[in-house]
């Protein structure tokens, strides 16, 4: 498989679960806290299944969008929600994902039959495939 570079970014984690994370470029400083569900103090910062679901829900919107401007469907509006559950699998520690695309001025099955197309081309899609769980759906709103 053929691979283009057309961005690169990092971002340094200290401190684990209860440190901090920055980008090189500084645009992005978080502190990071373990939740309470977790054994944690469930303080003030950011942890990393939040981190995950804004980056998974922002990438699946912009999925979505790119396929109904290449199908040629138009839609008054769209937010997409990740929950990202964090939990034992009976192996050890994982993940598992629920993306919900509400999608508002087309019918029931545009939405559905637009995320399902989204999951198949979104690269937190592609990354997840076969790794972890993940449910797809498309509400019409």
């Amino acid at each position: 498989m053929s691979f283009t570079d057309l961005y690169t970014t990092s971002a340094t984690a200290t401190g684990g679960r209860a440190g901090s994370a920055k980008t090189s470029d500084d645009r992005l400083s978080v502190t990071l806290s373990v939740p309470k569900e977790m054994g944690g103090d469930g303080g003030p910062g950011t942890n990393p299944e939040q981190l995950f679901a804004a980056g998974y829900a922002a990438c699946f919107e912009g999925a979505l969008r790119l396929v109904a401007r290449t199908r040629g469907i138009t839609f008054t509006g769209v937010t997409v929600t990740a929950d990202i559950t964090f939990g034992n699998d009976g192996a050890g520690y994982g993940l598992k994902a629920a993306l919900t695309a509400r999608v508002s001025g087309v019918t029931p099955d545009v939405a559905a039959d637009l995320a399902t197309a989204a999951h198949a081309v979104c690269p937190y899609s592609k990354a997840t495939r076969g790794n972890i769980p993940v449910t797809i759906t498309g509400l019409a709103v």
